[in-house]
C-alpha cells in the first residue's frame, strides 16, 4: 500500500507564500506520476499540478501558472508545493495524489489517481 502525507498548509494573507510537502511511503509505484489537487467546500476536486516522477516533467492548470512550483527531493520520497502570490481563491484542502505512469490527458482527473493522502488545509484571506 502506498501511503501519502501531506503538510505545510496554513492560514495566510493573500499575497503570502506556502510549501506544501507530501511524503510517501510503504510501496514504491513503478514509474509513478504525482499530482497537486485542491477542494474547495461544495466543488470538486481541481487540478493543480502534476510531475512525471521519473523524468521531473511538469504540468501546470493554468489558475496557478507562473505562481506555483510542484517539485520533489532528491531521494523522490517528498513533493512539494511552493505556493507564492497567493489568492482568496487559492483557499482549499490540498491533496497529494499518485498512480502508475497515465497517459498526459489523463492527469487532470483526480478520479484517475489510485492513492491519496489527508489533506492539507490552506486558507487564504484578503
Amino acid at each position: 500500500q502506498v501511503q501519502l502525507v501531506e503538510s505545510g498548509g496554513g492560514v495566510v494573507q493573500a499575497g503570502d507564500s506556502l510549501r506544501l510537502s507530501c511524503a510517501t511511503s510503504g510501496r514504491t509505484l513503478s514509474n509513478p506520476d504525482m499530482a497537486w489537487f485542491r477542494q474547495a467546500p461544495g466543488k470538486e476536486r481541481d487540478f493543480v499540478a502534476a510531475m512525471r516522477w521519473s523524468g521531473g516533467h511538469t504540468y501546470y492548470s493554468d489558475s496557478v501558472k507562473g505562481r506555483f512550483t510542484i517539485s520533489r527531493d532528491n531521494a523522490k520520497t517528498t513533493m512539494y508545493l511552493q505556493m507564492n502570490s497567493l489568492k482568496t481563491e487559492d483557499t482549499a484542502v490540498y491533496y497529494c495524489e499518485t498512480n502508475g505512469r497515465m497517459a498526459l490527458a489523463a492527469l487532470g482527473s483526480a478520479a484517475n489517481y489510485g492513492y491519496w493522502g489527508q489533506g492539507t488545509q490552506v486558507t487564504v484571506s484578503s
